[in-house]
Formats: structure tokens, sequence, C-alpha cells
């Protein structure tokens, strides 16, 4: 059987479970230690072992595991993070907030007043995979800008993956195992990246979501999900310096009631939305104390 038809019969197995398509391409260029892309440019040739650990990871797929926990990989930016269980898998969604960052890193050091470009502190709290940590990281290094950044996570699963994708990219982000709450005692920064569990304990999610990952990285408490975010900019509003920025994530819903306990500490505070034009993240900056 070619290729072709094994692509073929896989998305149809999975599109009766209302499985995309990509995925079996995602799976197949995993087997073949190709990309993507290269399955439509290229031919390949799938030898005995190969055909059966994909068929494996198709019947896995269709049983509810998420292609990223197969192939171990998730995509974000530019580059790729390795994940697995015990770790949240990062979304498009929260690209932007790295944007945000980079945006305020470049006003920092392109300020008039200053002699020389100076190192901009930046923290992520509730690192997860570092997705978000690496991405600065990688992407201000390749635009020189000086950055020092701290990646604070709990969960010791998650420090795994994050640990590796640290090593993985040869990056210069210094991992913290710790609780928001206590992390950093005594630090100031300039920005603070945050993407904190906020989706309510009592929302619906999909199976695949909600039976495969960590739910401390998902859900930010009761009702309204504001318990964990606002534990988030308690610690945000302790390291950050006065004009600080927090660029923080959100869930659709959180807008107004963000802002009423941002305006006791912040101003400039912003709204914005995401790739599906729903509410999602904001930025506020730290009043002077």
């Amino acid at each position: 059987m070619s290729i072709k038809e094994i692509l073929k019969n896989a998305k149809k197995e999975l599109s009766e479970l209302e499985i995309p398509a990509v995925d079996a391409e995602l799976m197949l260029a995993h087997v073949l230690g190709a990309s993507r892309m290269d399955l439509h440019a290229r031919e390949f040739i799938l030898n005995p072992e190969q055909n059966e650990l994909f068929q494996e990871m198709v019947q896995a797929r269709k049983s509810g595991t998420p292609t990223q926990y197969l192939t171990g990989e998730a995509p974000f930016r530019y580059l790729t993070f390795s994940v697995g269980s015990g770790v949240l898998i990062p979304r498009p969604e929260t690209e932007l907030l790295v944007d945000a960052a980079l945006v305020e890193i470049e006003r920092i050091q392109s300020a008039p007043e200053i002699s020389s470009v100076p190192d901009v502190s930046i923290v992520d709290l509730g690192a997860g995979s570092g997705a978000i940590a690496i991405s600065i990281a990688h992407e201000a290094a390749q635009r020189k800008m000086p950055v020092h950044i701290v990646a604070v996570e709990k969960s010791a699963s998650a420090v795994e993956w994050l640990k590796r994708n640290v090593s993985r990219h040869e990056v210069d982000v210094r991992v913290i195992q710790d609780d928001v709450s206590n992390a950093l005692q005594g630090v100031k920064c300039d920005i603070v990246v945050a993407n904190p569990p906020y989706i309510p304990n009592d929302t619906v999610l999909p199976d695949l979501v909600k039976e495969n990952e960590p739910h401390e990285a998902l859900f930010g408490g009761a009702t309204d999900g504001m318990h964990a975010p606002l534990q988030f900019i308690a610690a945000a509003s302790r390291v950050l310096k006065n004009g600080g920025l927090l660029i923080i994530e959100h869930f659709e819903n959180q807008s107004a009631a963000l802002e009423r306990e941002l305006t006791k500490e912040y101003f400039e505070i912003s709204h914005y939305t995401d790739l599906n034009n729903r509410p999602r993240w904001m930025t506020a900056r730290r009043k002077g104390r």
C-alpha cells in the first residue's frame, strides 16, 4: 500500500470521529522524521515497523490522546516544543502575548534618555512548557535585544518539560520551581507575562482536553475562574517595578472583573482579542509605590 493510500485511510478513520485530517499528516510526518509539508513534496516508503507505529498512533488518537502528546511536540510561533502528559499544550492564542512583550522590550531599550541598551528583566508566571519565556528569549536574541528571563512553574511534571525545552532551544532562561505566591521574594522586573489557569471549574471542556491536560493548568476556580488569575496579579504586583508592564491571558468573560481588580494598582489598562476575536488578554502598567 502506498503512502498516499495509508494516509487516506487514516484520515477516513479519524474523520468518522470528527478528528481533523491534519492530525493524520502530523503523526505520519513524525513517524517518517519529516515535516508535514514534506509529505506532499517528496516520495516516501513506509517500512513495516513505521507502518505499525503509525497505526498504533492512529488508534491512540481515536481513543482520545492528543496528537501533540503522541508526537511529543507542539508548534508555537517559530519553534517546536516538547510536550507530553503533565504539561499544557501551548495554544496559538497565547502567541500574541509574546508580541506584546517584544514591543515592550523594544520600547524600554529605545528610550531616548538611556545611554546604553539595558537588559530587560522578564518573569513568566506559570510557565508550563516554557513556550512564552523561551519564545521571548529566542526572538529577542535574534533581534539583538538583551533580556534576562525567569520562568516560574510549580508543577514538578511541567518543570521537567520546561527544562527540556530550555535545553532544546539553548536559550538563557532561569527556571524556578515554586508557587507564584512565594516565588522571587525581593525581586523586581520590567515585564511580567502570565497565562494563569482561568477556566471556571464548572466549564464543560472537550474530552480531549479534560481527560488529558493537567487540570491545575486549566481551571482557575469555582464559578468565575478568577481565583488563580487574582493570585497571579498579586504576584505580578509584588515583583513589577514602578511602571512595569503586566501581560496576562484570561477567560473570555473575565475582562471587566480583571479591570476592576487591576485599577487598584495599575494604569494604562488595555484589552485585546484572540485569533477568534474573543476577549483573551490584557496589559496594564504598574503604578508607582
